[in-house]
């Protein structure tokens, strides 16, 4: 019970902690996955390869939300709001 524990927080604050998303958050969703998985029944493969699509979930709404951001500034800009 206590490696779950562990294993929950590390993989907590790895996702907290992250600034920016490498190879689309794929890479550190499968290793903090992997690792919770493993911890959780030795289901490595399984928590890394849920880890990866959560992390390129993660890194795609991120993506969006910057170009929205964008967008609303560029057109703040072009009415001469800013």
């Amino acid at each position: 019970m206590k490696a779950l524990i562990f294993a929950l927080t590390v993989a907590a604050i790895a996702l907290l902690s992250a600034s920016s998303a490498e190879a689309k958050g794929c890479l550190k969703g499968a290793v903090v996955g992997g690792v919770a998985g493993h911890y959780a029944g030795h289901h490595g493969w399984l928590g890394a390869a849920a880890g990866c699509l959560y992390g390129r979930h993660h890194a795609n709404e991120q993506e969006r939300r910057q170009e929205q951001q964008t967008q609303t500034q560029g057109q703040a800009n072009r009415q001469g709001r800013l």
